[in-house]
């Protein structure tokens, strides 16, 4: 088989259980030459997994997954090639990631005035290894601590938009969040397009300077795939995949799990 990229991969410095030595060991398991670090918001996992992967034929590609939010709607934009050592993007991730430690703050309240009263602040942040806390976190303490079953249940019971213990992200577009990335060296594709359900908006998304779309994601119908083929060749834009590795954190996929050509990966590098 030829050279395989896995261009959407989390480790534990966002919400991933995975360090970044453990998802360099899962990559050559799978025989892969490529793969991309994409934390929610935050670049602390690229230097570490660049080290990791030195000895070894193992391109690393710098990324993020950006969170962003229009018409009410989750929209996630990853930026590929990205300049992590200087300039715009990391000083806008502190702003992000002062505005994570704010709202989890703000919704271990909530979750306490409503009797959900053992949760505090300092177990949460110890979930992960940066200041990237978000709602997978609390959920899986949720669950520790036994308010719930399982973790889709802390979503629709505790967290989840119209909860008890919900609070809004920091409000940043899908617009902003490309320019950010491009005005960081950087290349914009947005992260899985069927779990959005916002294909309307890829037109606007392609014409304000995103490059890609991720076409290859885990689980998907075939005919998912293709509808996504068709629309990335029809706005010209960059077919990416990969497999949205969290570690433990989701067990129906894992490094490797859907990959695409390392042709794909060149076509990305000539895009910035």
């Amino acid at each position: 088989m030829p050279g395989q990229a896995d261009l959407h991969i989390h480790t534990y410095f966002s919400d991933s259980s995975s360090s970044p030595q453990e998802v360099v060991d899962d990559a050559l398991k799978a025989s892969l030459s490529c793969i991309a670090i994409t934390d929610h918001d935050i670049i602390q996992g690229i230097m570490p997994t660049l080290e990791a992967a030195k000895a070894h034929a193992l391109e690393v590609v710098p990324g993020i997954e950006l969170s962003s939010e229009f018409e009410n709607c989750d929209i996630h934009i990853l930026g590929y090639f990205i300049d992590y050592t200087q300039g715009p993007l990391l000083e806008k991730i502190d702003v992000f990631l002062d505005a994570r430690m704010e709202r989890m703050k703000q919704m271990i309240a909530k979750l306490k005035s409503i009797g959900v009263n053992n949760i505090e602040f300092e177990e949460v942040c110890a979930l992960t290894q940066s200041r990237a806390v978000g709602r997978a976190h609390l959920a899986l303490l949720l669950q520790q601590k036994g308010w719930i079953s399982n973790i889709k249940s802390a979503f629709e019971k505790y967290i989840g938009p119209g909860c008890p213990g919900f609070v809004p992200k920091y409000k940043q577009t899908p617009f902003e969040a490309i320019e950010l990335i491009r005005s960081s060296g950087g290349v914009a594709v947005m992260a899985h397009p069927m779990l959005t359900q916002k294909d309307e908006l890829i037109p606007r998304f392609a014409a304000a300077g995103l490059k890609g779309l991720e076409v290859y994601y885990p689980n998907c119908m075939t005919s998912v795939t293709e509808f996504y083929e068709r629309i990335a060749k029809k706005n010209n834009l960059i077919a990416t995949g990969g497999s949205d590795s969290h570690g433990k954190a989701k067990s129906y996929t894992y490094v490797g799990k859907k990959t695409v050509p390392m042709e794909v990966v060149e076509q990305l590098r000539q895009a910035k």
